[in-house]
């Protein structure tokens, strides 16, 4: 199998890279996510001039016709630099959910702003009930005359407070855990009786709790028929899932490297920490759970483009799997060998640290991934 990245990819990783390494030191990103809404918009409206927000769509909506490589190479940079902007909610979730439900006329109308940085989108699909299952949904969407009336309550959605526009899972039909009568609807953030309570987390990204009290929506704002929306939903969370896998990758080889890079300066007996042969071996099982994580996710990333879709989703429950373990094993160890600053809020390492153990439960953790490859593979 070929693993080599063409020119174009190439170009798109180093692009995002240099921005990093540029304009994105750790002191501003702290900045930016204790500002008023958490991320800087001049930097939103920079990821839109240099095409990032465009990668995933398709060429007739405006898109650069990427694929799963490219969201892989574009998340792997966005987690080295610990970025703050909804990329996530808004390309991934919200835009995966559009490109996958929507009509060529809905695309147009929120599809295209989302890809221009004009307007911040999210996905809505956690219930306080639900855990880690996007067919749990209580919330109801009703029929009222040629409207729809949305009520119930979402949970965890990122940068839900933000949003211009939010894409919102209810029950149209059938029993609350159904994978069927599951309707996907666009609501705008300005829509009466829609109530968000936006809070940061632990991370230092944004999320918001959404109660919806009678939110009348007109027809046109529900993509499909209503009630076939649930495969559109699992493959989007899928996509979001691979993308944070993405993340938690440039995250541990961070860390890998900042801490064989503090163990050579740090002198304890005389001598650097580095020397001590105990360490070298807890440092190279560092390197190594990364690059098995690394080598996991090109497989996940390959079997997205395979026409065999069962095998495509146990490979990204195999490597989020991989990304609970391995990534608390080597966060832990960064720490540990970090010493007592490793858990402070002046060293990044920390950041990085709550922004990996995030991701863990984002989607489904560990237990919840190895369940379901269990389940897929049987």
């Amino acid at each position: 199998m070929d693993f080599s990245l063409t020119d174009e990819q190439t170009m798109l990783a180093d692009s995002v890279a240099r921005f990093i390494d540029n304009d994105y030191d750790f002191d501003k990103r702290q900045t930016l996510a204790a500002s008023d809404n958490g991320y800087s918009n001049e930097n939103w409206q920079t990821f839109a001039e240099l095409g990032w927000t465009a990668v995933p769509f398709p060429e007739a909506d405006g898109g650069l016709d990427g694929g799963a490589v490219e969201t892989m190479l574009i998340m792997e940079q966005l987690g080295r630099g610990l970025v703050v902007e909804p990329y996530l909610a808004s390309i991934v979730l919200a835009g995966g959910a559009l490109r996958r439900a929507a009509s060529d006329a809905q695309r147009q109308r929120w599809l295209a702003p989302i890809i221009d940085g004009s307007s911040i989108a999210t996905l809505a699909f956690a219930e306080p009930q639900s855990r880690f299952d996007i067919a749990d949904i209580a919330m109801t969407a009703s029929r009222d005359g040629d409207d729809w009336v949305l009520n119930g309550n979402k949970t965890v959605v990122l940068n839900g407070g933000d949003a211009d526009l939010i894409v919102v899972s209810a029950r149209t039909s059938g029993e609350q855990r159904s994978t069927e009568g599951i309707g996907l609807f666009v609501v705008p953030a300005t829509a009466p009786g829609l109530n968000r309570r936006a809070y940061p987390t632990v991370d230092g990204l944004r999320a918001a709790e959404l109660d919806f009290a009678n939110v009348r929506l007109p027809a046109d704002h529900v993509l499909g028929d209503g009630g076939d929306a649930y495969a559109g939903l699992r493959d989007s969370v899928d996509e979001a899932t691979l993308a944070v896998s993405a993340e938690a990758l440039g995250i541990m080889q961070v860390l890998s490297t900042k801490t064989l890079e503090y163990t050579k300066s740090r002198v304890q007996f005389g001598v650097p920490i580095a020397s001590f042969q105990a360490l070298q071996h807890r440092m190279v099982d560092m390197f190594m759970l990364a690059e098995e994580t690394r080598s996991l996710l090109f497989w996940a990333v390959m079997a997205q483009q395979q026409p065999d879709t069962h095998t495509a989703r146990a490979a990204v429950s195999a490597v989020k799997y991989q990304i609970g373990t391995a990534g608390k094993k080597l966060g832990q160890e960064a720490v540990q060998l970090h010493g007592g600053m490793g858990v402070t809020w002046e060293l990044d390492v920390a950041h990085f640290f709550k922004r990996l153990t995030t991701i863990d439960v984002l989607f489904g953790n560990a237990d919840y991934h190895l369940e379901r490859f269990a389940e897929l593979t049987s």
